[in-house]
């Protein structure tokens, strides 16, 4: 594994890539979500799972989590796609990658939707772990996870809530929240989509994920019974066992 550093507009974005064998290997852009980090369980378990199957991957914090630059609250859906979109350029300039494959969990999975979307001609695969469209409706509600604001009338900042207390949104995350054309953007993606949601999703209501594979012109849905968001447990071994095989079939 070797650590990475890529710039975007001024910021340093920090990942960590790891390497397969050989002098042509397909690569994989992990993305991890809302508030999280480039290491959690399950990224840094299907990077190893992939690796096996000689997949390599970049994974990476967002501007504002993690190791990279920039202020949480000034962190919105947009910018990370910017950030995945650097992190895209450099995975393009590498003579040694043929295919590109993009996996995201929750926020993550919405950032990789929409850049498969901006980008299809240039991704292979795309995989939605639990895809947090629910954003955008939340945003237009006026409740993020449990931080409550009038949608009308957004303050600059609002404190998040619960095990995220100590973080503050930007007003601005919001404001471009609410018409996010995540759908819209996505389904220009016609080349193959795996989505992966538990059905005891508490903090993204797997309607989202049907919608997504609705929308889709070649999608799959796999319903993980009893998963949390985050395929804790148990069903973490599921979730990236589905996301390794969709990426490297058995022929």
């Amino acid at each position: 594994m070797a650590r990475i550093t890529i710039q975007r507009d001024g910021l340093t974005l920090v990942g960590d890539r790891e390497e397969p064998f050989g002098e042509i290997y397909d690569m994989a852009i992990l993305m991890h979500g809302f508030t999280a980090n480039r290491n959690t369980d399950l990224l840094k378990q299907i990077a190893d799972s992939l690796r096996d199957e000689n997949v390599a991957s970049v994974r990476f914090d967002f501007n504002g989590h993690g190791e990279s630059d920039g202020k949480f609250e000034d962190m919105t859906v947009v910018n990370e796609i910017e950030d995945a979109k650097a992190i895209l350029d450099y995975v393009r300039t590498d003579p040694h990658v043929r295919d590109i494959f993009l996996i995201g969990h929750s926020q993550g999975g919405v950032v990789a939707s929409m850049l498969a979307g901006l980008y299809p001609d240039l991704i292979k695969k795309v995989i939605l772990l639990a895809p947090a469209a629910q954003l955008k409706d939340d945003a237009l509600k006026g409740n993020t996870q449990g931080a409550v604001y009038n949608p009308d009338h957004i303050p600059t900042t609002v404190p998040l809530v619960g095990e995220k207390m100590g973080l503050k949104l930007g007003g601005f995350y919001i404001r471009t929240a609410q018409v996010l054309p995540i759908y819209e953007v996505s389904k220009r993606y016609t080349g193959p989509v795996s989505i992966i949601v538990g059905s005891n999703d508490q903090v993204v209501d797997p309607k989202y994920s049907k919608k997504y594979n609705e929308v889709y012109a070649n999608s799959q849905l796999h319903t993980i019974e009893n998963a949390d968001h985050r395929f804790s447990g148990e069903f973490q071994n599921e979730a990236v066992k589905l996301t390794s095989d969709f990426v490297m079939p058995l022929f």
